[in-house]
């Protein structure tokens, strides 16, 4: 079941009290993760968060364009922030979350800047953590550098002309014996985590693009329904990131077979982004520029680097044992039934499918 809270009419812009909420609660810490400046400066390809103390890092195109698509106005923005702040204290006074200003953006810009829609979105997200253990317990890069060695993923090192980057997969390059699935939902979740800090991704999104040269049976009927159903539960309804396109290159025929199983769970909207390109690179070249694209990709940027990602995800340990590594934010608060995902026991229907859909697989295969 989808994720709910009972919908009251968004709070926008309400005028906040002279003394927050926040102010009555010393012992909370507003604060997030320190981010290494020097590991930053490594890294000088990809955009740095904002400053630990909130500073605009929007350029004048961007705010324009946060304005117009996710309806925040600059003059207002640290007071909608606020007022997120106050509704996290009254309502969960007991959820461990971060609080200051650029964390609690993410979700306002997710979320179009309304407030009930922006606290389910952040309890949400706290909820998959508590749900998931295997994914989030002690999550940090280290933990999946078998995967990033692999080349199961990496992150394009120049955005699409949208300012998107474009979070580029490859299932074919994983083998069920080689490691657990979830080791692949892991390191995409990082990745996620760590794409979502710039701001100029909070307002433009991200692009996935899937190569799925060498899938075949093993690697389409693994992860089956229901861990399909809570990964994209985690990834539409859980996380504060715009998904604005999702291009399937390369898959073979048995991806009917894959996209069945995930396409129950998609919202309408999402998927309708999917876009399958088969091995027409003149398709794939009409969505992502040429120019973007590495050489196996028909591009002009050069082979694919999966090493650059991974050394900046590694040299962001710290930053993730802070983020990840801690007591259950939700240790002690009481959420409606509602807001949880769901936990480990499929259904039987889950099951039915399951088997209905393995068939087809092999049918297609």
């Amino acid at each position: 079941m989808k994720p709910t809270v009972a919908r009251k009419q968004p709070r926008k812009h309400e005028a906040s009290p002279s003394h927050s909420m926040a102010d009555q609660h010393e012992s909370i810490d507003l604060g997030g993760p320190t981010v290494d400046s020097s590991a930053a400066a490594v890294h000088s390809w990809f955009p740095s968060p904002p400053p630990p103390i909130y500073s605009c890092t929007l350029t004048p195109e961007l705010v324009a364009k946060a304005r117009e698509e996710l309806q925040e106005k600059p003059e207002w923005r640290l007071r909608d922030v606020q007022a997120l702040r106050d509704m996290i204290l009254k309502e969960q006074p007991n959820l461990r979350t971060r609080l200051d200003d650029a964390f609690l953006l993410r979700f306002l810009r997710a979320r179009k800047f309304d407030y009930d829609r922006a606290l389910q979105l952040l309890l949400n997200y706290h909820a998959g953590r508590k749900a998931w253990p295997e994914v989030f317990q002690d999550l940090k890069p280290s933990t999946v550098k078998h995967v990033l060695d692999l080349g199961f993923l990496t992150v394009l090192p120049r955005p699409d002309p949208n300012g998107r980057y474009i979070l580029c997969l490859r299932p074919g390059k994983w083998k069920p014996n080689d490691y657990p699935f979830v080791d692949n939902v892991r390191a995409i979740y990082l990745t996620l985590e760590k794409l979502i800090q710039p701001e100029e991704t909070q307002v433009n999104g991200i692009v996935i693009l899937a190569d799925y040269t060498g899938v075949g049976m093993s690697q389409a009927s693994n992860p089956g329904p229901f861990l399909a159903k809570k990964v994209v539960s985690i990834l539409q309804d859980g996380f504060p990131i715009r998904i604005k396109a999702v291009n399937i290159i390369n898959e073979p025929r048995i991806f009917k077979g894959i996209f069945a199983i995930i396409k129950p769970f998609l919202k309408e909207k999402m998927a309708e982004r999917y876009i399958l390109h088969g091995s027409d690179l003149r398709s794939l070249h009409r969505n992502i520029p040429r120019s973007v694209l590495p050489e196996e990709y028909g591009g002009t940027a050069g082979q694919l680097d999966m090493s650059a990602w991974s050394r900046l995800l590694l040299d962001c340990e710290e930053e993730f044992v802070v983020e990840f590594c801690q007591p259950d934010p939700l240790e002690g608060v009481v959420l409606p039934e509602s807001m949880l995902f769901e936990g480990e026991q499929a259904s039987g229907h889950d099951d039915d499918t399951f088997r209905g859909l393995r068939s087809q697989l092999y049918y297609c295969y």
